[in-house]
């Protein structure tokens, strides 16, 4: 093990300090906004800023970091992403922070495109696998511990965008301490989204319903827990259980999924998240809500791995890197709108308006996946695709899901001829 993260560990110390900063900003903005008096319809604009930028971001990260390097790449957004955290305070004002975000968006997407290109490249492919599960590991553990940090001040002082910037700038002494040589940044794979539209509506459905649930989850869930009487660290206690159970969960969800009808999986995963939601209004104590919250997380985090598996399982293996980082595109868009819509739907209805509105996408995603089970069948590509828990970042995260056998698979010819008969078999039925 030590020899495998030996090459990589200076990255994934970046990597945690780094989500550590950003995972405690997304909380401490949404409330501080709704201590300001900010409406949730504003904090809903405000936070869609960041997903507004991640998705600008999916289309010139690669441009800067060619131009610039990775490593002054890094150091450039990152600054951006630290003195973001402190003008916050300077300007406070809901259209300078949705400015602030957009850019801030944009700027973190960079920096995990930078830290997710090197570790791509500090690896041999048969290694890629094992790395991309413990970045993910390093990911959400440290998600769940910024929430935690909320603890040591309350969200109207300094001392905790100080933090956030603080992280964020100590993220950048592991990766330009390194002596290790700089990768080649590769080129944003061309769009094929209309294709998966054509045969694949339903991972492309999944991915953009996910990003509605989820960017909801990560904007307005703070401001709901206040709502249900959780002081500042009980918002972080509920947020904590919700990324827990997501990492949990996902890979029982997903190795399950492996060995059965992967959309029939999909379908009951969505349809249980959707009624955990629409359960939470019902808590009858915080205890059974942070409950329902770490098993709801540990669902509604499945939805968009198990999505993209599904993608892979229906997809031409020299078309996987381009249709995932079209997916990746489909759920910033969902998590873009979705703070907007939920916290105008928390403006006309109150707090329950947020699991309400999580539940109702969830069960209009569950009706369209039973109605593309009964009425259209499933290509699928030769053997099924080995699920991966994910949470959505850059494209290049994609290139450290395959190893050597899966890339032999790939180049064996029956598997592309297999493809190819069952897509003429799939078009005569249509016919």
């Amino acid at each position: 093990m030590w020899s495998l993260l030996r090459p990589i560990r200076a990255l994934l110390g970046s990597v945690a300090l780094l989500l550590l900063g950003n995972g405690l900003i997304n909380t401490l903005l949404t409330l501080r906004g709704a201590g300001e008096g900010f409406s949730t319809t504003l904090i809903g604009m405000i936070m869609s800023g960041y997903f507004v930028g991640f998705i600008c971001g999916t289309w010139f990260s690669g441009r800067l970091i060619r131009r610039m390097g990775h490593i002054r790449t890094f150091a450039f957004c990152a600054a951006i992403c630290a003195s973001s955290a402190l003008l916050h305070l300077v300007f406070i004002n809901p259209w300078v922070w949705l400015a602030l975000r957009v850019f801030y968006g944009l700027s973190f997407i960079t920096l995990t495109t930078v830290i997710e290109s090197w570790l791509n490249s500090q690896a041999a492919s048969h290694e890629r696998g094992r790395i991309f599960a413990i970045y993910m590991v390093v990911n959400l553990g440290s998600l769940a511990i910024a929430q935690q940090i909320l603890r040591l001040d309350t969200p109207d002082g300094f001392l905790l965008f100080a933090v956030t910037s603080i992280l964020i700038c100590w993220a950048l002494l592991p990766i330009t301490m390194t002596r290790r040589s700089q990768p080649v940044i590769t080129e944003r794979p061309k769009s094929s989204l209309k294709a998966l539209l054509g045969f694949a509506p339903l991972a492309v459905a999944s991915s953009a319903m996910s990003g509605l649930a989820m960017g909801a989850f990560w904007a307005l869930t703070p401001v709901y827990a206040q709502h249900m009487g959780f002081d500042v660290a009980g918002v972080g206690l509920v947020m904590s259980a919700a990324i827990v159970g997501g990492a949990l969960l996902q890979i029982p969800i997903g190795r399950f999924s492996d060995k059965h009808d992967r959309p029939r999986v999909m379908t009951w995963v969505v349809i249980l998240a959707a009624i955990v939601a629409a359960l939470m209004p019902l808590a009858p104590n915080p205890m059974t809500l942070l409950g329902l919250f770490f098993l709801w997380g540990g669902l509604s985090f499945s939805i968009y791995p198990l999505a993209v598996a599904q993608l892979i399982d229906q997809l031409h293996p020299d078309e996987i890197v381009a249709g995932s980082a079209d997916m990746l595109v489909m759920q910033g868009a969902g998590s873009a709108v979705a703070p907007i819509v939920a916290g105008f739907v928390m403006t006309l209805v109150g707090s329950q308006g947020l699991p309400l509105y999580i539940a109702c996408i969830l069960a209009l995603l569950a009706a369209y996946a039973i109605y593309r089970r009964r009425h259209v069948s499933t290509l699928v590509s030769g053997d099924t695709a080995h699920f991966e828990p994910m949470t959505p970042t850059s494209s290049q995260a994609l290139e450290m899901m395959y190893d050597d056998v899966q890339r032999d698979l790939f180049a064996d010819p029956s598997f592309y001829e297999e493809h190819e008969r069952q897509r003429i078999v799939e078009m005569a039925g249509k016919t």
